[in-house]
């Protein structure tokens, strides 16, 4: 039997007001095509303001979790800062799942991939904090989705991020450096607590991060999930999570 890996899924509405959980399917076709594991969408939810599963006795049904990109944005509550429009929307629950699950996985030594979204949770969920709008500051370019155009050309590569020698990414990539797309507004002002930056973009954005003392807890800003299969290192991110996961399930069931 594969294992599970779950995908964080987010809320949407659909038909004018019927309100879904659901994930992209580029997300679930990277996990089922890359991973060897068979993707399982978790939804997003809360019941009266508190996390609707309780951690201990659902995490250990998976073999690993795919933190996904959203539109809604971490709540700048969870980073001890006042709302602004500049932050965007919010999803609460999406909060309330996604930050202690984080947390959860590291000390439990289950492998976690965060893209974009899920990429600014890791930094938030170890205390650290982001900026609402990069493209506003000095210096740097603007990273968000182009407005117009088809979803081939906009999830098109775009910049380049570079990796600092001998980090995990450049071991996983093969090189130092990579072509990326890019579809997002915030990025990290302050880094949290073991979490480290090893990749970065021309204007000095990080991009790619690590959490120390974890045997895989990566996370990169851009959308690795994008025709993956298509991708030499959408294809490689996806297959070391793969390996990740397996190595994780196998020492899960040796004895000791």
């Amino acid at each position: 039997m594969k294992p599970l890996i779950g995908v964080i899924g987010n809320a949407f509405i659909v038909n004018d007001g019927y309100p879904v959980q659901g994930a992209g399917t580029s997300n679930l076709k990277a996990i089922a095509e890359l991973t060897g594991a068979t993707p399982v969408i978790v939804p997003s939810m809360g019941y009266a303001g508190e996390l609707a599963i309780d951690l201990d006795t659902f995490a250990p049904h998976f073999a690993g979790f795919l933190f996904t990109g959203a539109f809604p944005n971490v709540h700048p509550e969870e980073y001890n800062e006042t709302p602004t429009e500049a932050h965007g929307t919010f999803d609460r629950d999406r909060d309330r799942l996604a930050l202690p699950l984080i947390r959860h996985c590291v000390k439990q030594q289950i492998p976690i991939l965060g893209i974009c979204r899920g990429f600014q949770e890791f930094n938030v969920a170890f205390g650290g904090a982001l900026y609402p709008e990069i493209r506003d500051l000095p210096g740097r370019m603007n990273h968000r989705m182009p407005p117009d155009g088809s979803l081939d050309e906009q999830f098109a590569l775009r910049h380049l991020v570079q990796f600092e020698k001998g980090s995990v990414f450049t071991d996983i990539f093969k090189t130092d450096a990579i072509m990326v797309n890019s579809l997002h507004g915030q990025g990290v002002k302050t880094l949290g607590d073991c979490v480290c930056a090893e990749g970065f973009a021309p204007d000095g954005t990080q991009e790619a991060l690590r959490i120390k003392n974890a045997d895989f807890a990566l996370a990169v800003q851009w959308h690795p999930e994008w025709q993956a299969a298509d991708n030499p290192s959408s294809r490689a991110l996806f297959s070391a999570f793969g390996a990740a996961v397996q190595n994780a399930r196998s020492s899960a069931h040796t004895p000791h």
